[in-house]
């Protein structure tokens, strides 16, 4: 493969999360020590990732050495820039210099309104649009799917902050959520009536 489309993927690769390491296997299966150190050591500081398999990919495995000019693993990025391997993590750790570095956590409810207003209309459910994970989730994709409504998604399943938090926020105990530009328009038994009553097209023109 050409190195310059190589090298195109390798900068999106290492800019694609904010914290971004790159390790042999996965941080829920580690494949060899040094990895399974850093990501020790990273849930030790509470340190939010994107992890990135090298055994899986063995053009990425070579050449984000080159790229790197940094010959082995694991290598950590922070915004897009090579901080080092293990050693330099365990260094800036203890120097209180690695914490720094992290991105700043907004606070929850910046971030879940930025989420409902992310798309005009987002569904906050149990697993994905693909699988959902919960029968009422099923049932509002499919209305959704049905109406032909384009909307994004979030699975609260992969966030219990965004889960617990938005249930508060809204002053809504249970999903699935529907959010029209912002608002909230409620459940599936609610987005139910809306359908046969006429209404959810007036107010959602897909």
């Amino acid at each position: 493969k050409p190195v310059k489309d190589l090298n195109s993927r390798l900068k999106a690769l290492v800019n694609s999360a904010p914290v971004m390491i790159f390790i042999k296997g996965t941080p829920q299966q580690p494949r060899c020590g040094f990895s399974r150190q850093l990501v020790d050591l990273l849930a030790e500081q509470k340190a939010k990732y994107s992890s990135f398999n090298i055994l899986a990919d063995e053009d990425v495995r070579q050449g984000l050495k080159a790229y790197s000019d940094w010959p082995t693993y694991p290598q950590v990025y922070v915004n897009g820039e090579l901080i080092g391997g293990l050693d330099i993590v365990k260094e800036m750790i203890a120097s209180g210099e690695f914490q720094e570095m992290l991105p700043k956590e907004k606070d929850l409810n910046t971030q879940l309104q930025e989420l409902i207003e992310k798309q005009s209309v987002m569904v906050f459910i149990k697993g994905t649009p693909e699988e959902p994970r919960c029968g009422f989730s099923r049932q509002m994709v499919a209305l959704l799917n049905d109406r032909h409504v384009k909307y994004g998604h979030f699975d609260i399943l992969s966030d219990d902050d965004v889960r617990q938090g938005l249930k508060t926020y809204v002053d809504w105990p249970t999903f699935p959520m529907l959010f029209y530009k912002g608002e909230l328009l409620g459940g599936l038994d609610i987005v139910k009536e809306m359908i046969e009553s006429g209404e959810f097209d007036q107010v959602i023109t897909a």
